[in-house]
C-alpha cells in the first residue's frame, strides 16, 4: 500500500491543480521502504547540501562557498567531507575539499588545485581521519612521447590519475602521507625502444599508455573510489577504461612507484581489474561489462552480498542500446585473499542486476549512483534526472524523490524539474554515530510550496533501539535454524542471493534446513508495524 496521501487533491494552487502530474519532492513511499534512517545529496550548481529524511522533509543542511567538486560524505562526528569546485585555468574542475561541522563552521579547507594537478570527481574519508584524493596530474607532450604515447593520440599533454591519502592537520594545513600513480605502471607496444614497452595482454597488472585512441588529455578518468579496512586495498572506477580496479594501499610511497612490496608484493601494480578485458588486449567489445560506469563500492558488513562491489553502469554505447543498470559483483580470491589470476577477469556474470522492465526508461548517460541498504533494498541516484529511488531485492520501487534544488535555486512544485543533477546521493541509518544526541525532526519540504500529504516512517525509534542494542540472533544446530527478534508479531523469510523466497511464514523462530542447498542466504525479519531485522546466514 502507498504510503503517501495528497490531502487536497481538489484544491488550485497558483494555478495548478494538485492532481497535476508533481514534479519535485516525495513521489512514492511504500511500506517496505528502508526507513530508518536519512539521505545525504549535495545537487550540482548549488551551493547547499542536504540531509533528508525518507518523508522527503528536510533535517538539516551545509552551506559552502563552493559548488560540489563532485562528492560529499557525513562523518561520524557530524561534519561533511566535501569536494567543492574552483576555477583552474588548466583541468576541468574540483580542486578544493573541506570539512563542515554540524553548526556549519568550517574544520579545514585544503586547496588541491594548480596548474600541474587538481582533484576531481571523488574523496574518500579512511578510518584513521585522512582521507583520500583523486588527481589529475599534468604530463607534458615531450615526456608523454618519451613514455611510448603513439603522437597521433596527443594533442598537448596528458592528465594521468593519481591518489593521494591526505592527514589533516589544521584549519590550512595538511601533509601527503601515501601517494600511488597510474604514470608510474604505464605498459605500451608503440614504442619498442622504450623500457615499458610489451604486450599488454601479458602483462594485465599494468596500464595500457595507449588504449585510448583519441587526443584527449583526461585518459582514465577515475570517477570513484572507496577503500575497504580489512583488505587495505583501494577501489577505483576508471570512466573511459570502462574498467574497475583495485590496489594495494599497504605499500609505502616508494614501493606504489614499483611492482614489488606491500601486503601482496605487487606494489603499485593493479591488483585486480574487471568490466573490460579489451583494454588489456584479452577480449573485444562482445566481451564488454561496464559502459561508462560510476560509483563502484564494496558492500559494507551486514548488507546483503557482504564483500561484493557495486556499481552503477551507466550503459552508454551498449550493443543493445543505451541503458542503465545497478550491479553487484562477487570478486573471486582464493584462500590467502589473492585475487585469482584468469584473464579476462572472473566473474563472468553479475550477482544481481537491475534494469526498468522497458530498459531504456532508466537511462543516466554520466554521473549517478546506487547502495546497498540494511534490509536489502538498494538505493540510486538517477544523477542525470536528479532523482532519487529505492527498490527491493526483486527490483520493485518501493521509494522515489525528485531533487527539488536546482542550478537557479529551489525549484517550486509544478515546476520542471530542470537542472537539477545530483553526482550521486547516500543513506545513513538512524544507528549513524553522526545522529547521536542531535535533534532530527523533520522540518518542512525543501521544495516551494510543497503540497500537503501524510507521510509515516516505518521504524520507531523504540523498536530501532532494540535493532541496534542487537535483541536479535540465530543458531543453527543438526539442520534446523533458530533465531528470535525483538517482536511480538513479524513475518519471516529466508531468500537466495537472486533473492527469490526459500520459505516464508509468521511468527516462525524456526527453520527446518535439511532439505535446503549449502550457501549463502538472508535472514529477514519485519515487525507488523514495519520494522525490519535482516541478516546473512551460511546454511
Amino acid at each position: 500500500m502507498k504510503k503517501f496521501l495528497g490531502l487536497a487533491a481538489t484544491f488550485l494552487v497558483f494555478g495548478f491543480t494538485i492532481n497535476a502530474q508533481q514534479t519535485v519532492g516525495l513521489v512514492l513511499h511504500e511500506n517496505s521502504s528502508q526507513d530508518s534512517g536519512y539521505v545525504l545529496f549535495s545537487p550540482i550548481g548549488s551551493l547547499n547540501t542536504y540531509l533528508i529524511d525518507k518523508c522527503g522533509k528536510q533535517i538539516h543542511s551545509w552551506a559552502s562557498s563552493y559548488q560540489p567538486g563532485m562528492a560529499v560524505y557525513l562523518l561520524e562526528d557530524g561534519s561533511i567531507l566535501r569536494a567543492g569546485q574552483v576555477e583552474n585555468p588548466s583541468f576541468l574542475g574540483g580542486g578544493e575539499v573541506e570539512k563542515i561541522d554540524w553548526d556549519g563552521n568550517i574544520v579545514f579547507s585544503y586547496l588541491f588545485s594548480n596548474m600541474d594537478e587538481c582533484q576531481h570527481h571523488d574523496i574518500e574519508p579512511l578510518p584513521n581521519g585522512n582521507f583520500l584524493v583523486i588527481m589529475w596530474e599534468k604530463i607534458e607532450m615531450g615526456e608523454a612521447i618519451e613514455a611510448g604515447r603513439n603522437p597521433k593520440f596527443l594533442e598537448t599533454e596528458l592528465w594521468p590519475d593519481k591518489i593521494i591519502e591526505v592527514e589533516p592537520i589544521d584549519h590550512d594545513n595538511y601533509n601527503v602521507v601515501w601517494e600511488w600513480r597510474a604514470w608510474d605502471h604505464m605498459i605500451q607496444r608503440y614504442d619498442s625502444t622504450k623500457a615499458n614497452y610489451g604486450l599488454p595482454k601479458d602483462h594485465p597488472e599494468l596500464i595500457n599508455l595507449n588504449y585510448v585512441k583519441n587526443k584527449n588529455s583526461d585518459m582514465h578518468h577515475f570517477n570513484a573510489i572507496d577503500y575497504n579496512p580489512v583488505l587495505d586495498q583501494i577501489l577505483i572506477s576508471v570512466h573511459t577504461f570502462n574498467e574497475i580496479w583495485i590496489i594495494d594501499h599497504s605499500t609505502t610511497i616508494a614501493e606504489a612507484a614499483t611492482h614489488s612490496g606491500g601486503n601482496r608484493n605487487k606494489g603499485g601494480d593493479l591488483l585486480y581489474r574487471w568490466g573490460n578485458p579489451d583494454a588489456y588486449n584479452k577480449g573485444d567489445f562482445s566481451d564488454q561489462k561496464l559502459f561508462g560506469q560510476h560509483d563502484a563500492q564494496w558492500i559494507c558488513e551486514g548488507n546483503r552480498f557482504k564483500d561484493c562491489i557495486m556499481f552503477f553502469n551507466n550503459g552508454r554505447n551498449r550493443v543493445d542500446g543505451d541503458y542503465s543498470t545497478v550491479e553487484i559483483i562477487s570478486t573471486p580470491r582464493n584462500i590467502i585473499g589473492e585475487y585469482i589470476d584468469s584473464y579476462p577477469y572472473y566473474p563472468y556474470t553479475q550477482s544481481w542486476i537491475y534494469k526498468d522492465s522497458v530498459p531504456a526508461n532508466f537511462y543516466s548517460s554520466n554521473i549517478s549512483g546506487a547502495q546497498q541498504l540494511d534490509g536489502g533494498n538498494v538505493l540510486i541516484c538517477d544523477g542525470g534526472k536528479g532523482v532519487f529511488f529505492e527498490v527491493d531485492t526483486v527490483g520493485n520501487k518501493v521509494w522515489e524523490y525528485v531533487n527539488p534544488v536546482s542550478a537557479n535555486g529551489i525549484i517550486e512544485q509544478f515546476q520542471p524539474a530542470q537542472a537539477n543533477k545530483v553526482f550521486r546521493c547516500s543513506y545513513y541509518p538512524m544507528r549513524y554515530p553522526a545522529f547521536d544526541g542531535r535533534s532530527l525532526k523533520g522540518k518542512d519540504p525543501i521544495e516551494i510550496n510543497p503540497i500537503s500529504y501524510i507521510c509515516n516512517l516505518n521504524i520507531p525509534n523504540s523498536m530501532q533501539e532494540k535493532l541496534n542494542n542487537n535483541d536479535a540472533s540465530f543458531r543453527q544446530n543438526n539442520g534446523i535454524m533458530y533465531f528470535k527478534v525483538p517482536f511480538e508479531n513479524f513475518h519471516i523469510q529466508l531468500l537466495n542471493v537472486q533473492g527469490q523466497t526459500i520459505f516464508s511464514g509468521e511468527n516462525k523462530s524456526e527453520i527446518n534446513t535439511q532439505n535446503i542447498q549449502k550457501g549463502f542466504y538472508v535472514l529477514k525479519a519485519q515487525s507488523s508495524e514495519g520494522a525490519i531485522f535482516s541478516r546473512k546466514v551460511f546454511i
